[in-house]
């Protein structure tokens, strides 16, 4: 796991990020630990109007929005995205797509069968073809199809751009069965996810030589063997145009023409309602627009209770027309021209509303999910007893309220990082961690060292007759500059006794951490010096500072900073804490302009497959404080007292957790969501500092590049978790250059358990079996508490009501062909008609 969308190019290309775009106590057996069984677990159905094909139309355009035109059509590439994904599913052969529970089934259009037939010496897996499947210039689909694809992806030639070769690699080689419809596939070493292997399925002609392979698929696909054909590509209007293919042997398709259209979050209720696209996967806000609409169909031309204008008052009102129809000429100009403007956005809104009682929402749950991520490869996340202690800290029961509840959709914590509720192998492992608990996560940061005095402690190793032991609270201020450089020295070696005291604690997973720990010993001292020489200039305004900013509004000064710009001092003295966006968290806000990008989840999973790629954190993300009364640059945090009440520390520092979030119009719940988590972590004694970046750079320069501790980020659910999941939680290996190779495994946190586990899994040939090892390698993952799944996120789709067999899909594949309308249209299709 739009907004994102998360998380966004193909599962089986590289699991990519949904935004969108993503911590426990020590257990004495994790492999037993779990407070839920795989019997229990239920999906929530998917929500597509289901109809018999004889009562669906033949003819007609559907137009169906897409976030952009897809970068190519190369489902194998490193850029291939949603729209890749999503288009190229009605042009190609996928041989196992998913059914509504989330298992791969074999396709029938495709395949008469498939199965292992031999395991010894080696794994064998005959694929029987269906006779009438043909490319869509009539050649049969075959095994020189099946040849050149491996070839291609299976990693031993470097001049084919592939972003991803797992599985191919263990195939020995493929050759002709007994006939021309049968492909026998031998595999060198056992692969248990054999069924997630060509599909898509292309052609001979694309996958047969690099420069087709790299290039030609990019822009079109000239054969193909679905149910459409690609008939034309639009950049300038922003379309990729789907025709029915003659030669398709399957079903009919009902649709003459099927049009993806590019359309930014934020342009589709505007879209929706001048007839623009017929499905869009839509916001809360544009959902809660159309259930407005429909309910207000009744209202006998009364003027909508919602909506511009709805907000006046009838003195404000008053008001206003006495100040239209006064003497003051200057005043009366200003007023007529403000009732205009407010008088045309209210006959524009009535008009939308009336278009959007044409469209019902679709509803379920997306095949994705919502993680914390927990970044351990430096500073206080490192110590693994913090990050179990964040972890308990949360009720994620309340998180998922947050996001779910307003939907009416079932507001339960995921409990699994390898499936979803409803898939086979699903058990809520999240036992292995812990539940909820206060006393507990602060027990774990006291027996890390952390207490409610330390931030006031000198280090440990501060040096005898040395300034900072001199001076008194009188004379800090002014020696706080002279003591910047002292402590940057101290903290330094602070860190390495941090992470001295975490090698000693969880046995269990020692051996892993070693390497990671110390990697991580010498990072990030030099600006919490600088920090903390900001602390202490503040020190004498403080208790002045804090009684004026106790009556604040905490609701006004978070819309402000909502709106992408927060000005320090002028909610504040100089020197004063922030103010919180939710209850009383003591969280500091960074912000960044918000931009208006398209919505989280598509977003982060185009750019989920840039991992190859260094993304540099801007240089506003590492600025350090900022000027009292002055408007902060973009990336500054406002300035905050080194000991906040009741915020732990030691050492001399506070620990405060740096918190990235996405700042776009579709990520609005997942603020929330970060908001609520700042105030579970305040409880304990944690700060964090908010910073809020435009979508486009959430992933590239925060998530994949590590400058974060916390992150919310989505990953896509997938049929075959041991492939999928291996890079997303494998150990990370330290490269030549001294870096880390982290593959997708963007938390850092890792260990050799985790992925022998993921490698048994992956050639155990018994499902059973292999579903326990993931059972096993998921409590770990709890253990380790580098990722903590939060719920599965909400899946909200715009339809037509006149449409059949499209909407919320959930886990399953769209079958293209039976989509279409109930009733057969008088001229032409509801895209076209004028509203």
């Amino acid at each position: 796991m739009s907004h994102v969308g998360v998380p966004r190019g193909t599962v089986r290309k590289r699991r990519s990020l949904a935004l969108l775009t993503a911590g426990v106590l020590t257990i004495p057996v994790l492999a037993g630990c779990s407070s839920g069984g795989e019997e229990t677990a239920r999906g929530v159905p998917q929500d597509i109007a289901p109809a018999a094909r004889e009562t669906v139309a033949d003819g007609s355009t559907v137009n169906w929005a897409v976030d952009a035109l897809p970068a190519t059509f190369n489902a194998f590439q490193a850029d291939a995205d949603s729209a890749t994904t999503r288009i190229t599913g009605a042009l190609l052969p996928t041989l196992f797509p998913m059914d509504r529970t989330g298992q791969p089934k074999l396709n029938p259009d495709y395949l008469e069968s498939a199965k292992v037939i031999e395991r010894e010496p080696k794994q064998v897996v005959l694929y029987k073809l269906n006779q009438q499947a043909v490319w869509s210039d009539g050649r049969e689909i075959g095994a020189p199809d099946f040849v050149a694809q491996w070839r291609a992806l299976r990693g031993k030639d470097s001049a084919f751009w592939t972003a991803r070769n797992a599985g191919y690699e263990r195939i020995e080689k493929i050759e002709r069965g007994a006939d021309d419809l049968q492909v026998r596939v031998t595999f060198s070493k056992p692969y248990a996810d054999w069924r997630a292997l060509f599909s898509p399925l292309y052609p001979k002609e694309i996958t047969g030589s690099p420069d087709a392979f790299n290039d030609g698929a990019r822009t079109t696909l000239k054969n193909t063997a679905g149910p459409f054909v690609l008939r034309s590509v639009s950049k300038s209007k922003g379309t990729v145009t789907l025709a029915r293919n003659p030669r398709w042997w399957g079903d009919r398709a009902k649709l003459d023409t099927l049009v993806f259209r590019a359309v930014a979050a934020k342009d589709r209720t505007q879209a929706l309602a001048d007839g623009t696209v017929d499905v869009a996967d839509i916001d809360a806000a544009t959902a809660d627009r159309i259930t407005l609409a429909r309910r207000d169909r009744g209202n006998n031309g009364q003027p909508l209770n919602h909506g511009p204008g709805s907000e006046i008052t009838p003195a404000q009102a008053l008001r206003s027309w006495a100040q239209a129809h006064g003497s003051d000429e200057d005043v009366a100009e200003i007023a007529q021209a403000a009732r205009e403007k407010n008088r045309k956005a209210v006959v524009a809104y009535a008009a939308e509303q009336k278009a959007l009682r044409d469209f019902a929402v679709r509803k379920s749950l997306e095949p994705a999910y919502t993680q914390l991520a927990l970044n351990g490869e430096s500073g206080p996340l490192a110590d693994d007893r913090v990050r179990r202690a964040v972890a308990r800290a949360l009720d994620r029961e309340e998180l998922a309220r947050t996001v779910l509840g307003p939907l009416g959709l079932p507001a339960k914590p995921l409990g699994s990082h390898l499936a979803l509720a409803g898939q086979p192998g699903y058990k809520d492992g999240s036992g292995a961690l812990g539940e909820q608990n206060t006393k507990e996560a602060q027990a774990l940061l006291a027996d890390a060292g952390w207490t409610r005095g330390g931030a006031a402690e000198p280090p440990k190793d501060t040096r005898a007759g040395s300034e900072a032991e001199k001076k008194d609270g009188k004379d800090a201020e002014a020696d706080a500059e002279k003591k910047t450089t002292d402590d940057a020295e101290a903290d330094k070696d602070s860190e390495k006794e941090t992470d001295k005291d975490s090698t000693d604690k969880d046995s269990t997973d020692k051996a892993d951490k070693d390497s990671t720990d110390k990697e991580s010993a010498d990072k990030d001292s030099t600006g919490k010096a600088d920090k903390e020489s900001a602390d202490n200039e503040a020190a004498a305004e403080r208790k002045k500072a804090d009684q004026a900013s106790a009556g604040r509004d905490s609701e006004d000064s978070a819309a402000s900073r909502d709106e992408g710009l927060y000005i320090v001092g002028d909610d504040n003295k100089p020197g004063a804490p922030a103010p919180a966006t939710v209850g009383s968290a003591s969280a500091v806000h960074v912000l960044a302009p918000a931009r208006t990008a398209a919505v989280q989840g598509t977003a982060l999973l185009r750019q989920a497959g840039l991992l190859g790629e260094d993304g540099a954190v801007a240089a506003t993300d590492k600025q350090p404080g900022g000027a009292a009364g002055a408007y902060a640059p973009v990336g500054t945090a406002a300035p905050a007292p080194a000991a906040a009440k009741g915020q732990l520390g030691k050492d001399g520092k506070t620990l405060t957790l740096r918190f990235v979030l996405p700042s776009g119009p579709g990520s609005q719940s997942l603020r929330s969501v970060g908001d609520k988590i700042a105030v579970m972590l305040e409880k304990i004694g944690i700060g964090t500092e908010i910073t809020k970046v435009p979508d486009e750079s959430y992933f590239k320069d925060h998530i994949a590049s590590g400058a974060y501790d916390l992150a919310l980020y989505s990953w896509p659910a997938t049929a075959y978790p041991a492939t999928d999941g291996r890079p997303i939680y494998a150990k990370p290996e330290p490269a030549t250059d001294g870096s880390l190779l982290v593959e997708q495994n963007y938390t850092r946190v890792g260990t050799d358990h985790i992925d022998q586990l993921f490698d048994k899994a992956a050639a155990e040939l018994d499902e059973k079996a292999a579903r326990e090892l993931m059972k096993q390698a998921d409590a770990r993952i709890w253990a380790a508490a580098g990722s903590i799944p939060l719920f599965q996120r909400p899946q909200l789709v715009a339809v037509d009501k006149k449409l059949a067999n499209v909407g919320a899909f959930g886990f399953a594949a769209p079958r293209y062909q039976d989509i279409g309308f109930k009733n057969r249209q008088a001229a032409g299709s509801p895209a076209d008609r004028k509203k």
